[in-house]
Formats: C-alpha cells, structure tokens, sequence
C-alpha cells in the first residue's frame, strides 16, 4: 500500500447481465466498469490508474469506517455478490452488489444499470459513499448537479444518473454518517426510476436471483466440481453482448500478463477463436442459448466477408476498424503501462479463424433442441469459409498467438483449416448432400496427411509450431481435442511428453518455448495447461490429469475466478480479467475428469 491504499490485484469479482459488467475488490470498491458497453469508454477506470494503489478517483465505494475484515462470495448459482465488511468493535454492514437481469413482459430485462444495496450486519455502523465516475479514460471530471433523490454526472459525451435513497448531502461530501438501515444505489443512464428506490432495488434482486437461479438449474453438470463449473459458466454467459451475440475474450484490457513485461493487450473484443471456444463449453453443459446467440451475429460476419478475408476478432458491434493506441495519461495496473485501446490484431490474417467459424456453427447442424436448426441455406452461406481455409491451410500468417513480427505456416492453423474440411463434409453427410460431403472429405485427408508430414520433426520427436520448424508450441495438443489425430498415436503421446519437458512448471505451461516479439513468456497461459489436463486424461494418464486438474481450481481466485496467466513462482494471477479460455478450461477439464453420475445414484 502507498498513502493508505491498497494494492491493485486480480482478488476481483465480475458482476454483470450481458450488456454491460463491472469488477469490485474485496473491499466492494467498484474498480472497473465501461459502458454503454463491455468495450465502452471506462467510467469506473481506477484499476487502471493504480500506480500509487486504489485510490477513489474512478470508482463507487461503500467504505466502511475502522475497517479492518471483509468477507466476500457469490450468492451460490448468480451474478449477484455479497460482500461483509466489519471493523475492530464488530460493527459490520453486508453490500450486495448485481446487475440487473430477468424476464418482464416476455422479454429480457438487461438495463445498463449497476444497483448496489448495504444494510447493518451489527453494531452501529458508519459508512462514506464515494461515488466518481470519470470521462475520456480517466481524464474528465464530471460536472455534478442535485435531484431531489439523485445525483447526475454529465460529461460532453452524456449524462449518468445516481439514484439514492442515502442523504445526498453526505454522498456529495463523502461525509461518515451512521447506517441506521437499508440504503440501495442505482447507477446508469439518465433515467427515472418507475417505483420506491428501496422496494425496485429489493425487486431487482429477487427477480435477478431467481433469473440466474432458473438459468443454472437447466446446465447438464458433472458429478464433481459442480461449483466451480457453475462459476465458470454464469461467467462465459456474461461475456456475451446479448443485444448482438458478440462474445468478448475478456473483459479488460492492458492487464500485463507478466510483471513489467509491456503485454498489454484489449481483449474487449470478440475473437472468433476464443468465442467458438466458449460456445463449446457452454454447449457441453447443454446451455445452446449462448450458441444460437453468437451464430446470429457469426451469420452476419460470414455474410460481410462475401467468401473473401474474415479478421480474426471484431468490435462487439462487428465494427472492423479497431485501431490499436495507448492512454498517455494512465499509468496502468500497478503502474505496469502502456494502456491500450484497439487491437492491432485486426489487421492480422489468422488462417484457423474459418476452422473456428465452421466449429463454433457445426453443432446446429445436428441439434435438434434449436428453435432454429440450420439447414442447407446455412450450409451454402458457410462453405466460402472451407473454400478459404483450403486454400490457405498451407500459406504462412500470423498464427493464434498473434505474432506481430514474424509469419510462418502454423501447424495450429492449418490443423483448424483441416476442420473446416472435416466438419462441413459431416455436415453435408447429414444434410444428405453425398458429393459435397465426398470434396470436403477428399480435402481434409490432403491436409491431414501434410501437417503428419511437415509439421512432425524427428530432431524434437514431436509435432513442432510450424511446418519444416523445430520449435515446440503447446497449440499442437488441439490435434486431439478436434479429433485430427488418434490421442493413442505414438507421435501424439510423444508430442505431449516433450511439450512437458519443455514449457511445464509443475501444473502450469507456457505457450511456446521460441521467443517473440516481447522476449521469452514468462507466465504460464492457463489455457495451455487445461490442454495439457485433455491431453494427458485422453492417453490414458487420467490420476496425473486430476491432480493437475486439482491444482489449476487452486489458483482461483477468492470467487473462483482467473485471468489468463499464472506466475508459476507465487501462483499470482496475471492477464485480462476474468478470461473465457481459462474459465471454458474449468469447464472442459471437469466434463473429461469427473466420475459419472451413476458413481453417485
């Protein structure tokens, strides 16, 4: 701590309702949320600008005089958190903070609104609401002006509204005041509230309770780890932009993934790669809601590549110009700068990007519990996306982790090229179209032959990050997950065993063992150590994949949640927060380990 704040970390909960989300420490100081949407401008940006720690400029808290233990968990199976705050004397007051999300009048009711609610636990409370939101990443200061039971914070780019039923005149001094009883806080759009602030915000979040409550009684779960399971999954479903169906990587961006290490990068922004990734998941535990979302706005991008380039990420509104640069005026997390807006990775061409795009649809070619099963009109719009991925499963790009400098044909990439191949000649199988089913087939055997012939290296005795290259790349144990290779191959089974050699720590692995564009990695990819659990439980080491399984849980966070990167050393998490390939990982490993069902009834 620096000036009696505290240190910015990832010990962070995610709240949200899928149009708009917001993180909170322990403490319940709202630390980050954009709006209007995920990647919006920050009104809440303090987690950012934490070179000097937390301090209150850029975020909503509700402090609790003496303060010296919190406690903090989810209400199980929601989005809705629970903080306890207490101080020396056992004075405790109990925040609730959600966004709210339920069904009303046959629709979703999603506002771009946060509520937060504090009551007295014990004692005789005193508390501070510190409300300051800012502009332009940080930059503007609202102008603040008094409603009767409101607050409004106008900028040149619009106007937030603060409604309490707190006496406005501490909350606009930041004034101790003792907590007699309930107070409740909406925050959001410049809109009046329709009943009583204390009997919406008790609606709210019995209805938002009840929402997520019903969402989560209908996913098909494993026998173990169903906690973590269910976390994970409300936590992909938040990372979906519902008014599109667009899916964010995460939702924050210039979380260094390594101390001092520069890679800082906006990932609020929707990868085709990580989203089919995602919908997998969510699919797996019977959740296709997510998926007939995402496909809606799939459909669109398909249809605007006219059969030609297809970029590896869009804007959440499938904006395609994400210009990357930096905000001089913030120092970071923790100081760790530069921070960034954009991505430059939109200009990048990322060959595996139609191999995601025909995975992330083939499913609703086959299920028939869709409101709305593709059919052959589905499959005429998708098949440019396998006539490019053959012709360019062996051209050199940029690859799946994006490097800046540096081309090469990437096994990864072709290997998602010859799924493309391989899931459209099954889909024309189903369709009943016996000779479009034959040429996708013929294809995917071409390509399939060439990454066993160029991407196999006898020096490494493993498949290696490129054709006729050497280098290792845990990206190559997804031949067994999309069914390329036998898990039982030989080749496979030595695959897995150099890539342990090589980039394992204990439980945690790192991408790629060559150096890139920023040096070495220096922090293990969580993602890539989840592989390395379905690889090694597909061979048949299956008690090596729990305890390995078992570990990685142990890393989470407070609310069981992680970000993209794990300092081996301290088990510190580190990335953009809270990251859908870690969670969908939590997900895969508990579906493949678990016992099954009948081991219980």
């Amino acid at each position: 701590m620096t000036d009696g704040k505290e240190r910015a970390c990832l010990d962070l909960a995610v709240i949200g309702n899928c149009t708009i989300s917001a993180l909170l420490d322990k403490q319940a100081k709202i630390v980050w949320c954009c709006m209007p949407r995920f990647d919006g401008d920050p009104v809440l940006h303090a987690l950012l600008d934490s070179t000097q720690g937390l301090g209150p400029d850029g975020t909503i808290a509700i402090d609790l005089e003496g303060l010296v233990r919190t406690e903090q968990h989810y209400e199980p199976g929601t989005a809705i958190v629970r903080t306890r705050l207490f101080d020396a004397e056992g004075h405790g007051i109990e925040i609730v903070d959600f966004m709210p999300r339920f069904y009303t009048r046959d629709r979703i009711f999603r506002p771009a609104q946060l509520v937060r609610r504090a009551r007295p636990l014990s004692g005789h409370p005193r508390v501070r609401i510190v409300v300051r939101p800012r502009n332009d990443w940080g930059k503007s200061v609202p102008a603040k002006s008094r409603g009767s039971n409101h607050l409004r914070f106008t900028t040149a780019s619009g106007t937030l509204r603060l409604s309490t039923n707190a006496p406005l005149t501490y909350v606009l001094d930041e004034a101790w005041f003792s907590l007699p009883g309930p107070i409740s806080l909406f925050f959001g759009p410049d809109e009046t509230l329709s009943g009583g602030i204390e009997e919406t915000a008790r609606d709210f979040e019995e209805q938002t309770n009840l929402y997520w409550r019903h969402w989560t009684r209908r996913l098909a779960l494993p026998l173990e780890w169903q906690e973590a399971v269910i976390r994970a999954a409300i936590t992909l479903k938040l990372c979906q932009f519902e008014e599109t169906g667009a899916i964010v990587a995460a939702m924050t961006t210039s979380i260094p993934e390594a101390p001092n290490s520069q890679r800082n990068w906006d990932y609020r922004y929707c990868w085709l790669r990580d989203a089919f990734f995602v919908v997998r998941a969510l699919n797996s535990l019977s959740e296709v809601g997510t998926m007939e979302d995402y496909l809606r706005w799939l459909q669109d991008v398909i249809r605007g590549a006219k059969g030609g380039h297809v970029q590896p990420l869009y804007g959440l509104g499938r904006e395609e110009q994400l210009i990357e640069g930096v905000v001089p005026h913030l120092g970071g997390y923790r100081g760790m700068g530069p921070v960034r807006v954009g991505n430059q990775a939109y200009e990048h061409f990322q060959h595996d990007v139609y191999g995601n795009i025909v995975l992330g649809a083939a499913q609703s070619f086959h299920d028939h519990r869709l409101f709305r099963k593709a059919d052959e009109n589905d499959f005429a719009v998708l098949e440019p996306m396998g006539e490019q991925a053959w012709r360019l499963h062996d051209h050199p790009d940029a690859g799946m982790w994006e490097l800046r400098t540096r081309s090469r044909i990437h096994t990864s990439s072709s290997l998602m090229c010859w799924a493309a191949c391989d899931r459209l000649a099954k889909i024309a199988k189903a369709l009943g179209l016996p000779d479009r089913a034959a040429c996708w087939r013929d294809r995917a055997e071409i390509i399939r032959n060439k990454i066993l012939e160029l991407a196999w290296s006898d020096v490494r005795g493993s498949f290696v990050e490129s054709f006729g290259g050497k280098d290792l790349d845990a990206s190559v144990l997804l031949m067994a997950e999309v069914g390329f290779i036998n898990p039982r191959d030989p080749r496979f089974v030595q695959t897995v065993e150099a890539l342990e050699a090589t980039l394992c720590d204990g439980p945690f692995m790192r991408r790629y063992e060559a150096p890139d564009d920023f040096g070495r990695p220096q922090t293990a990819f969580n993602v890539c150590s989840f592989w390395r659990i379905d690889a090694l439980a597909r061979i048949g080491r299956t008690q090596q994949a729990r305890e390995i399984f078992e570990a990685l849980l142990a890393c989470r966070n407070h609310v069981g949640l992680l970000s993209e990167d794990i300092e081996s050393a301290t088990g510190e998490l580190w990335g953009n927060f809270p990251q859908t390939y870690s969670m969908v990982g939590i997900i895969n490993g508990a579906m493949r380990l678990s016992r099954p069902w009948d081991d219980a009834v």
